[in-house]
């Protein structure tokens, strides 16, 4: 009987593509993919360990399918990812329910950690993390068929004391032009028309390869892709964001005016102890500037709080700060100590009950803030991928290019023309905290 195996995929879109590429690797290898655990004979766990809460849900998530093994036909149950690479030793160790592991670094090999798990081997490969994939890899996209994340580099150099990034994926290295847009081009030939480019500090791009800062140009070589409609950038990293950048998505009419550059925090104190670059003076003139030469920008970012040292004047100055910069989409985290991070040796620890409280007090703020952001839409026509319908309501659903996959708002939108998967422009007449709605048009 051919192996049916399940793919669960826990954490950030880094980790998502990596399962999409062993799923391609386990379906040339002539095992079956299926969508429901139930019906797997081998369960690979790609996991998070990112966060206290991202290490417990894959922890909670392992054991949940090792129950599989009682309940139903599961074999074997491998287990990839961030956890692993950090972990290998205690997974191994406490979890005797695991049959096998790999590491970030070497899930390029995850037909040969099924092939041994089944003949009873609990293989255990977690190297350095140093493997780069490319477009020659299959890669079975699970995102609907009209959007698409491509990793364009992988790691981190920077030295942010609270992030264990750098531990569990390696030092900063980023892929060729070239096998990146070879990807978007076989992405596109099978209809994807959204791509998110993605890294852990997308700015920072081609430095290593190429001396130099190559985020312009490989933003102008991959919208010229035949099908791409929109080129989304996630996750840019301030301290290198630079002019150049900003010109390119002013002027390139597939770039998305969409940048998410988390900042974390606001005041100087904070920012030195996290290891950030520039200062506050720096955020704000760094906006300035992209906000004037791209008017219509959104303009996302995420924010820790309860980072050690943080005081309640600290976070009340943040409080100012949101309100103040208007920021079209924010994240709020609640800092987490992480094994190996200077973080952690801080003094002066903020209580869970304080940070969980400065989280949704600053996410009321946003709320005010995202609802009149979006009131500046109404009356204007936009454009709108086209995501799904909904036959309770008779409407259409799909985002606009302010908004990302998942993260962001929606639209809702009424005699709405275009079919799924393609782009309709629509009129907006009404603005909510998070989603908008308005009339299509033909």
């Amino acid at each position: 009987m051919t192996e049916r195996v399940k793919v669960v995929t826990l954490g950030c879109e880094k980790n998502l593509v990596d399962s999409e590429i062993m799923s391609g690797l386990i379906h040339e290898r002539g095992y079956h993919l299926v969508d429901q655990a139930d019906d797997a004979t081998v369960i690979i766990v790609n996991t998070c360990g990112f966060i206290d809460a991202a290490k417990e849900e894959s922890v909670n998530t392992i054991l949940d399918m090792a129950e599989l093994k009682q309940t139903a036909r599961l074999k074997a149950l491998i287990v990839s990812g961030c956890l692993t690479q950090r972990y290998k030793k205690q997974l191994m160790e406490e979890m005797p329910e695991i049959d096998g592991i790999v590491g970030t670094g070497d899930f390029h090999h995850i037909t040969d950690i099924v092939d041994e798990a089944l003949h009873g081997k609990k293989p255990v490969k977690v190297g350095n993390p140093a493997f780069d994939y490319d477009q020659k890899l299959p890669r079975l996209v699970t995102t609907p068929r009209y959007t698409a994340y491509v990793k364009i580099a992988e790691g981190c150099d920077n030295a942010c004391t609270f992030c264990s990034i750098p531990i569990m994926r390696g030092k900063f290295r980023s892929r060729s032009i070239d096998s990146i847009v070879h990807e978007v081009e076989q992405l596109a030939s099978q209809g994807v028309k959204e791509v998110s480019l993605i890294a852990q500090d997308s700015t920072n791009y081609g430095t290593d390869l190429y001396d130099k800062f190559m985020l312009p140009e490989l933003l102008n070589r991959v919208s010229e892709v035949e099908g791409i409609a929109w080129v989304r950038l996630h996750y840019a990293y301030p301290g290198f964001f630079t002019d150049e950048l900003i010109d390119t998505i002013a002027s390139n009419p597939k770039v998305c005016n969409y940048i998410d550059m988390p900042l974390q925090h606001s005041e100087d104190s904070i920012l030195k102890k996290m290891r950030r670059p520039g200062r506050q003076r720096d955020t704000r003139e760094l906006v300035s500037r992209i906000r004037s030469r791209i008017p219509d920008v959104a303009l996302r970012t995420s924010i820790i709080v309860g980072f050690p040292g943080e005081t309640e004047e600290d976070f009340e100055r943040l409080c100012d700060f949101v309100r103040e910069m208007k920021f079209d989409r924010l994240g709020v985290f609640t800092y987490s100590n992480e094994e190996d991070t200077p973080a952690v040796r801080l003094p002066d620890q903020v209580p869970d009950d304080v940070k969980e409280w400065r989280s949704n007090t600053l996410m009321e703020i946003q709320r005010e803030v995202s609802k009149d952001n979006n009131g500046k839409y109404i009356g204007r026509e936009i454009e709108v991928l086209v995501e799904r319908y909904d036959g309770r309501s008779d409407v259409y659903i799909g985002r606009s290019p302010y908004d990302a996959p998942e993260i962001d708002g929606e639209v809702f939108i009424a005699n709405c023309t275009a079919g799924i998967g393609e782009i309709q422009k629509v009129r907006i007449t009404h603005a909510y905290e998070f989603d908008m709605s308005g009339e299509g048009l033909v």
